[in-house]
Order: structure tokens, then sequence, then C-alpha cells
């Protein structure tokens, strides 16, 4: 018969007195010799699953590192703090109900898809770690009896998308990690029952586009970082409603031009930007929206001695700030020329439409003398 590691006698004293005790029977008697507490925090170490290690007065329970691909984790029932990150894991872990567990820590596993974990009994979880794995896909009972969640990372998975509903219990979410993976757009609405968010990282993904009303309910949303994307372009009302954004991340990006609308409309008291790395378009109008924002006190863009021309040719690699306004000046004169000439040329035709007019009742005169 298989004895279990918790069933298995430890002997406190030489083979031959046979004082054999059960481990649970010597923690208490530990316990009991050095006055140690022997209610929730002892029963943690009596009951801390084999190859893991315990931490009982902080409820503590790591098992991280180990190879539990077929090895099951019995945590005790009052753990709060449970660390299965490197563990091989293929799937979500069956785990007691855990209704005490705060955070629950599965990175770099090899989990594809994360369904409903509301069978796990983890309705008081706070923090949820799903980094480096291999997610797809998540259900749209994801956050099902994950209200109290408030902390979720689910950095560099195999995400393309996050259908409109998998968030939707999350109301009390105040960080939100997506970054480094394959998202190319976010479906319609997935965002709005965060409106308690706080921290939104979306860096290193394939964003293309935004929509206007993308970050509608983020009105406590103080970190937004989207670098490392394909964004071409900025809706003029995309950061209305941020009022508490404090940092603004849009490195890395494919910007081109940028409406000085866009910014400017930023509500926040005092609001951190960087925008270098993306190919800007060095002209007089995005000359004109740089010195502006210059003038925005409200708005503070930290890299912008790093910001750096990619058109035209003859500009390209020049820092945006060590363009004077003659490029506005040379511009304005090159408009002006062309106008000047258009209107000549205008004038010019104008005046020898008329000439011509004038001209063609004495031409049908001298036609007709002759045929006489």
């Amino acid at each position: 018969m298989h004895v279990s590691f918790f069933q298995q006698p430890f002997c406190a004293a030489p083979s031959h007195t046979k004082l054999c005790l059960s481990l649970p029977h010597l923690s208490a008697l530990i316990c009991f010799l050095f006055n140690v507490p022997t209610q929730s925090s002892a029963s943690a170490l009596s009951l801390c699953p084999s190859r893991c290690s315990c931490e009982p007065r902080s409820f503590f329970v790591n098992c991280s590192g180990l190879n539990l691909s077929s090895f099951l984790v019995f945590p005790p029932l009052d753990t709060q703090f449970l660390d299965l990150s490197g563990c091989s894991l293929n799937s979500s872990p069956s785990l007691n109900k855990l209704w005490r567990l705060q955070t629950l820590l599965l990175a770099q596993n090899k989990i594809k898809e994360v369904g409903d974990l509301s069978w796990m009994g983890i309705q008081s979880l706070q923090i949820l770690d799903l980094s480096r794995n291999r997610i797809s896909v998540l259900s749209m009972s994801f956050s099902k009896d994950l209200d109290l969640l408030i902390h979720l990372i689910l950095s560099y998975n195999l995400l393309h998308t996050l259908s409109e509903l998998c968030l939707q219990h999350l109301h009390n979410l105040e960080y939100l990690d997506l970054q480094g993976n394959l998202i190319t757009s976010l479906q319609p609405g997935v965002l709005r029952p965060l409106t308690k968010l706080r921290h939104l990282q979306l860096q290193n993904n394939l964003l293309k586009s935004l929509q206007s009303d993308e970050f509608s309910v983020l009105q406590r949303l103080e970190l937004l970082d989207l670098s490392g994307n394909q964004i071409q372009e900025l809706p003029p009302m995309l950061f209305n409603p941020l009022h508490s954004l404090t940092f603004l991340n849009l490195q890395q990006n494919q910007l081109h031009h940028l409406r000085f609308q866009t910014l400017c409309n930023l509500p926040a008291r005092g609001t951190i930007m960087l925008l270098s790395q993306n190919p800007w378009e060095c002209d007089c109008d995005l000359q004109r929206v740089f010195g502006k924002l210059a003038g925005v006190h409200r708005l503070s863009l930290q890299d912008s001695k790093e910001l750096r021309c990619a058109e035209p040719p003859q500009l390209r690699e020049r820092p945006l700030t060590s363009l004077d306004t003659g490029l506005c000046v040379a511009e304005t004169v090159t408009v002006l020329v062309i106008t000047l000439t258009v209107t000549v040329t205008v004038v010019g035709a104008i005046v020898a439409a008329e000439r011509s007019r004038k001209k063609s009742p004495r031409t049908q005169e001298y036609e007709i003398s002759i045929q006489d």
C-alpha cells in the first residue's frame, strides 16, 4: 500500500527506541515545546506539499521550478500565496478549494487555454500571473468568480484578440498587463467593465489602429503603454476620457503625423509622454504641432530631443528640434510662389479669353466683307 509523504513516520530518536512520530504529530510536539502557534500557521506547515517549501506564518507555498506535469499539488486550505511558476503545467492546475487564496503565480508554464476558473474556488484571488505561457484564447467565462481580482498579468503569450466578454466580471481590476502578445485589435467593449483600471500595458503587440472610444470608461487610468506596435494614426478624441493619465508611451510605432488636438485634449493635469522612434514626416505642420505642445504646461514630452525625421529624404535622421522656423518659412515661400504662379496663369487666361471675345465680332465682319 502506498504511503503518502504525510503518513511516513519520523523517528526523533535512535531506531532501537522505536520512538517514531508522524509528521503532523511531530509538528504538534514542536509547537508545544517551543510555544509556536498551533492554529492555521502550524496547519500550513504540517500540510505543506512534498517538494514544495512553505512559510506558514505568511501562508506562502512555493512550488516553483518543479516538474508538476504529472504531479498533483494539494496546498493547505488556508494558503494565501501559491507559486506554481515554471512547473511545466499544460493546463490550469487541479487545486483544492482554496477559499483564502489571494495570489496565484502560474508564469512560465505551457498553458495553452484558460477557461472557467470558478471550479477552483478562488473567489478571494487578487493577483493572477499567467505570463510567459502559450495562451492563445481566453474563454468568455474566464473572469467568472474573479470579482476581487486587482492585478492580471497575461504578458508574453500568444493572444491574437480578446473576446468582448472575457473580462466582463473584472470590475475591481486595477492592473492589466497584455504586453508581448500578438494582439492586432481590441474588440469593441472589451475594456468597458474595467472602470477601476489604473495601469494598461499593451506594448509590443501588433495593434495598427484604435477606435476613438477605445478608452471611454478608463477615467482612472494613470499609465497607458502602447509602444512597440504598428499604430499609424491616433483619432482626435482618443485620449479625452483619460482624466487621470500621468504616463503615455507611444514610442516605436508607425506614426507619421500628429494632430495637435489629439494630445491637447488630454484632460489630466500632468502627463509625461514618449513619442520617439516613429517615422515622422517632418514638414511645417508637424513642426507647428510640436511647437504648440511645448507650450502646453500640463504635457511633458520627455524624449523631444530624440524625435527624428524619416521623411523627406534630405532631412532623414535629422532631429526635429534641430529644424528651425526656416522649414516653415521655406514652405510658406514655396506655397506663395505656387499660389502666385497659379494666380498669374489664371489671370492671363482670363485676359486672353476676354481679348478673344472682343475680337470675334470684327473677325466675323471682315469675313463677311470678303465674301461680298
